[in-house]
């Protein structure tokens, strides 16, 4: 499935950012660009402490070694009154608080200009993904159209959502995505934004160290993953398949395609009704 958007232009089009940006501007540690980078993530929040698991592990580490250039920004660093307020009642009544569009605006328009700043070629525009429960599905192959673009944006909304307008403004000047992780409400966007930063950025080149590990992964061709065993052979009266100790790599990957196939039918049958 190909992500919908909403754009002025062809995607393709979209270029790449050209030069080294200034590292002040990141929220990674100086140092950490790399010469290269071909992928840009930026996430705007409330919350940017919510995103710092972003730099554990193997995402981590690709940032640090500049595989993908990860920046985090403040939403209320747009909000100039007292409180920093991001938020208002909405129109026409009802509960809950809706975020307002003035600090949205201004975080988009700094997102861009920055970009065309640091040497981009003017005209460069991210690809906005807001996750929301009113969304397309997050897919595998979701995950696989977004890691072959080389900007992405994400918008973390929060209360009742954002102004309706902010959507139509940005989608005016880039692509615009809302994207759902399934059926069923979070309190805001962080937690949805770290699962698909993750799904795409693990699928990066480089990224994942075996990168034949993400062709037998759940989802990759439509089935879910086989059943997988390590040391010991034998566990609390429980052994590993003979098939696997066998060293018959033929009859390896047909026991696992099958197990493939049982699993699927047992756990997710419509995959195969797909």
């Amino acid at each position: 499935m190909e992500v919908s958007c909403s754009c002025p232009s062809s995607r393709s089009s979209c270029p790449r950012l050209t030069r080294r940006p200034d590292a002040s501007s990141s929220t990674r540690p100086r140092g950490c660009w790399s010469w290269g980078t071909d992928v840009r993530l930026d996430v705007i929040t409330i919350f940017p402490d919510y995103l710092a698991p972003l730099d554990l592990s193997l995402i981590g580490k690709a940032r640090r070694e500049g595989l993908i250039d990860l920046r985090v920004h403040d939403l209320r660093e747009h909000a100039h009154d007292r409180h920093r307020t991001v938020d208002d009642t909405p129109y026409g009544g009802g509960a809950g608080m809706v975020m307002k569009p003035e600090p949205w605006g201004e975080a988009l328009d700094e997102l861009v200009g920055g970009h065309h700043e640091e040497g981009a070629e003017t005209g460069a525009v991210p690809h906005l993904i807001i996750p929301g429960p009113g969304g397309i599905p997050f897919t595998q192959q979701t995950a696989r159209d977004l890691a072959t673009e080389p900007w992405l944006a994400f918008a973390c909304g929060r209360y009742e959502g954002i102004d309706e307008r902010v959507y139509e403004e940005a989608a005016e000047r880039m692509p615009v995505s809302v994207i759902s992780l399934g059926d069923y409400v979070l309190n805001g966007g962080e937690v949805a934004v770290l699962s698909m930063v993750e799904a795409i950025a693990r699928l990066i080149p480089g990224v994942i160290g075996n990168e034949q590990s993400l062709v037998e992964e759940s989802h990759e061709d439509g089935l879910l993953e086989y059943p997988v065993y390590t040391k010991p052979a034998s566990w609390r009266g429980r052994e590993v398949p003979e098939i696997l100790l066998s060293g018959n790599h033929g009859a390896i990957a047909d026991w696992r395609h099958e197990q493939r196939l049982r699993r699927t039918a047992a756990r997710r049958p419509d995959l195969l009704s797909d």
